[in-house]
């Protein structure tokens, strides 16, 4: 029973990430079928992101009256509704009709599965589970890919996944009865997990640590989304790397993010949360300082990749450590706001960058990256203390 709830949590892990990178593998085609401008994608993204937002923090109110196995079924089943109506929409007022259930679906979802984790399950099977999110990411481009090279159209490509989801929709449905088993036993051992009101967000602000936990969330995505969306074009523009040297080394940014989580998830039930935090931020500020060195491109290549290793361990065990921070009672509240939090840093800091570039110089990329691994680190040890100091 145990092994297949922890199963079927994979593959809505990995259905996380087939919406996350589908935009931005078929939008070359997709903005010329509809007689769009390419800077268009911006448009929809805001959209996707506004609802995520809304629904992350609304994640604890669904979650307390649905449960977590519901609202998981029910956010896939809706972001499953949305890419098929991606697929049959015929112009640019579709998709942003549709993109209001493509980011309500994915913010529920991530912030109910993120918290049922880090309650029932222990930190190595958190980092594990981020790790797979890297694989639907990976994979919805190449079924994309797929549709494009045999002349099937972006459409198609939508569909498809949206069958996949429709199908994982069906497990999950299939599957509520063991998720209200784990939740019940759960429940007799914490007894006051269920029967507090959920939170306000002004009320979650006065629970101490928490303000500290945000801007850290904020300021990792932050990083994350600016380092992967400008490295080829800092590399190619500033450094000039050749551009095909430039888009590996963009890529295997991400592929150091998903090794890092496979090896975090090694080694984080012996050496805990936060010390995994501690390292992670540790080692992108090294990453970050190699790219700034001047000479050789070797270094500017290899800390981008270590950047990634760092990046690894800091979002899944942050998130997974929220229950021992501020108890099991708050948890499924924070979270939520932590992934509020973590958006919101995802959509404006990369375009905010992009903005600054244009009156300063894409030279300031390692500097910006710097300026948040320092928010990382002080914001995280400032929890610490906090935490400890209670």
């Amino acid at each position: 029973m145990f092994s297949l709830l922890l199963g079927i949590i994979y593959l809505a892990f990995i259905s996380l990430g087939f919406p996350d990178s589908l935009i931005g593998s078929g939008w070359p085609v997709m903005h010329t079928a509809l007689h769009v401008p390419v800077a268009y994608a911006g448009i929809i993204t805001m959209i996707i992101s506004a609802n995520t937002i809304i629904s992350s923090l609304l994640s604890d109110r669904l979650t307390r009256k649905l449960g977590a196995g519901m609202v998981t079924a029910i956010s896939v089943l809706t972001t499953a509704v949305a890419l098929f109506g991606f697929s049959i929409s015929p112009n640019f007022i579709g998709l942003c009709f549709w993109a209001v259930p493509y980011g309500f679906g994915a913010g529920a979802v991530d912030a109910a599965l993120n918290n049922f984790v880090a309650l029932h399950y222990d930190s190595r099977q958190m980092n594990w589970l981020h790790c797979f999110w890297g694989v639907g990411a990976a994979i919805s481009p190449y079924v994309m890919s797929m549709s494009l090279t045999h002349n099937l159209g972006w459409r198609y490509g939508y569909r498809l996944i949206g069958i996949i989801q429709l199908a994982l929709t069906i497990v999950l449905f299939t599957s509520l009865p063991l998720w209200r088993k784990k939740a019940y036993q759960f429940k007799n051992a914490h007894q006051d997990v269920e029967t507090r009101p959920a939170l306000s967000l002004a009320k979650i602000l006065q629970i101490t640590g928490v303000k500290s936990v945000l801007l850290a969330f904020f300021a990792y995505c932050a990083l994350e989304s600016t380092a992967g969306l400008w490295a080829s074009s800092f590399l190619v523009q500033i450094r000039h790397v050749d551009p095909e040297i430039a888009a590996k080394f963009a890529a295997l940014f991400y592929m150091g993010i998903t090794i890092g989580r496979f090896l975090s998830g090694i080694f984080a039930n012996r050496f805990g949360d936060r010390f995994l935090v501690r390292f992670g931020a540790g080692v992108l500020t090294l990453g970050v300082v190699l790219m700034l060195l001047p000479g050789s491109d070797f270094f500017v290549l290899v800390g981008l990749l270590i950047v990634g290793f760092g990046c690894a361990p800091i979002y899944p065990s942050i998130i997974h450590s929220t229950g021992a921070n501020f108890g099991s009672e708050n948890s499924q509240a924070i979270i939520g706001v932590q992934m509020a939090a973590a958006y919101t840093g995802s959509t404006l800091m990369p375009p905010l960058f992009g903005w600054l570039s244009n009156h300063l110089s894409l030279g300031s990329y390692p500097w910006y990256l710097l300026f948040f691994a320092v928010v990382i680190m002080v914001s995280t040890e400032q929890l610490r203390r906090k935490i400890a100091s209670q």
